[in-house]
C-alpha cells in the first residue's frame, strides 16, 4: 500500500527553495566581471614614473569581463567605478544563489521521481 503523498510545499526542501527565489526579489542590477584600479606608467621615457611605482599616473578603472573565450576591458570613469563594482558583486551573489537553486531542485526532483515511481501499480 502506498503512503499518502507530502505536498510538496510542505517539505522543509521545498521551503528552503522558495526562500532562496525569494532572494531573487532583492538583487539590484548586476553585471559579470571586475572592476580594477590601475596605476600606469606613461610613454615619455623622462617621466618619474617609470623608476617610480608611487609615482605612476592614475588611478584608471577598468572593468573586465570575458566574452566569446576572449577578455575584454572596459575603461570607467571614477564616477562609473563604484557602480560597476556594486554590480560585479550583484552577479556573484546571483551566480551563487542560482548554484544553490539548482542543487536544491535536483534534490527535490530525485525525491518526487523516487516518490511518483512508488506510487505506481506493480
Amino acid at each position: 500500500m502506498a503512503r499518502p503523498r507530502t505536498p510538496i510545499s510542505a517539505t522543509p526542501r521545498a521551503q528552503r527553495f522558495q526562500e532562496l527565489k525569494s532572494g531573487l526579489d532583492q538583487l539590484e542590477y548586476f553585471c559579470k566581471g571586475t572592476v580594477l584600479k590601475r596605476m600606469m606608467k606613461c610613454g615619455k621615457t623622462g617621466c618619474a614614473c617609470h623608476t617610480d611605482p608611487d609615482k605612476r599616473h592614475g588611478p584608471y578603472f577598468e572593468l573586465t569581463y570575458k566574452a566569446n573565450g576572449k577578455t575584454v576591458n572596459v575603461k570607467l570613469s571614477p564616477e562609473a567605478a563604484p557602480l560597476y563594482r556594486a554590480a560585479s558583486l550583484q552577479y556573484r551573489k546571483l551566480k551563487t544563489l542560482l548554484g544553490r537553486l539548482e542543487k536544491l531542485s535536483q534534490i527535490i526532483l530525485r525525491n518526487q521521481a523516487k516518490q511518483a515511481q512508488s506510487q505506481q501499480p506493480d
